[in-house]
């Protein structure tokens, strides 16, 4: 329920480039052809998942140059609510937009159903995002059959907020002024993990003692972006590295020397303008 920059407002038609808010999730349509009015082309579907309101604003400019639109979807929890209601939320997203694919009711958003093509959707996430947008990932399995005629062709881990008992060495060994420090890391977690639970529960290490064994799970492609000067920065390499190890199609992107959410903090820099053609790329290789 944050602010969305200057956007916050806004109304949104199926031919602006404007975008509203739903909560913490963000539904971006991405055309595969300039759209213009009368156009029979059908626009593929990004689901955004952020808890943090500036990274909205850069991927507002990720897509603004080609975004015909993105849509409300449905109302979710907040963030009292411990894990798994984040993830189970995500879910729940990905349901409204199905339902929007399916729907013949009288308060379906015929816009939506009109100009999108919901076989081709990809879903994205920094921070606790990047780590729902895995655990989607897990949930919906390659091809997403729960989901059809609604089809997910890719995840973008942006990122990701994973845990675990035992430190890594960026964790141990990173510094503490940094924007997401170590004491800052533990306090979120405390403050989101089932009450009893420790870091090796499986909505947070996913290589945990009780996680699911990953090498069994058919996944779609995932991107995976890390700051090299994140205190994540090891969980999130090692992640890409384990599923890649399994055969999983993984790619794994670091920026030298770039803190946490470096492309929120700043999004008009060098880095983040590199990042936003990376999504872009990643987008129109697995569209097919």
């Amino acid at each position: 329920m944050a602010q969305l920059c200057a956007l916050q407002n806004q109304v949104l038609t199926s031919q602006s480039n404007m975008t509203v808010p739903f909560y913490g999730k963000m539904l971006f349509l991405t055309p595969l052809t300039t759209f213009s009015s009368g156009s029979t082309s059908r626009s593929r579907i990004r689901l955004r998942l952020t808890p943090i309101p500036s990274s909205q604003c850069f991927i507002t400019s990720t897509v603004a140059a080609s975004a015909s639109a993105h849509a409300p979807g449905p109302t979710v929890r907040t963030t009292e609510n411990r894990l798994p209601a984040a993830i189970e939320d995500g879910f729940l997203a990905l349901k409204w937009l199905q339902d929007q694919a399916v729907s013949e009711e009288e308060g379906k958003d015929t816009w939506l159903a009109d100009v999108a093509d919901f076989s081709r959707v990809f879903i994205s996430g920094d921070s606790a995002g990047g780590n729902m947008a895995h655990h989607l990932a897990v949930r919906v399995r390659a091809g997403s059959p729960e989901l059809a005629p609604v089809r997910v062709r890719g995840y973008v881990l942006l990122a990701p907020f994973f845990g675990g008992t035992v430190r890594t060495k960026s964790e141990a060994e990173g510094p503490k002024d940094a924007f997401l420090n170590l004491e800052l890391i533990d306090r979120y977690w405390r403050l989101s993990i089932p009450i009893g639970d420790t870091t090796d529960h499986p909505d947070v290490n996913p290589f945990g003692p009780l996680s699911l064994n990953l090498e069994t799970v058919d996944l779609d492609p995932i991107l995976v972006v890390a700051g090299g000067s994140d205190l994540l920065k090891d969980r999130a390499e090692d992640y890409a590295r384990r599923l890649k190890s399994w055969g999983k199609k993984i790619e794994y992107v670091e920026f030298e020397g770039k803190q946490h959410g470096f492309f929120t903090i700043d999004p008009n820099s060098e880095a983040a303008n590199e990042l936003m053609q990376i999504i872009k790329r990643f987008i129109a290789e697995n569209s097919n």
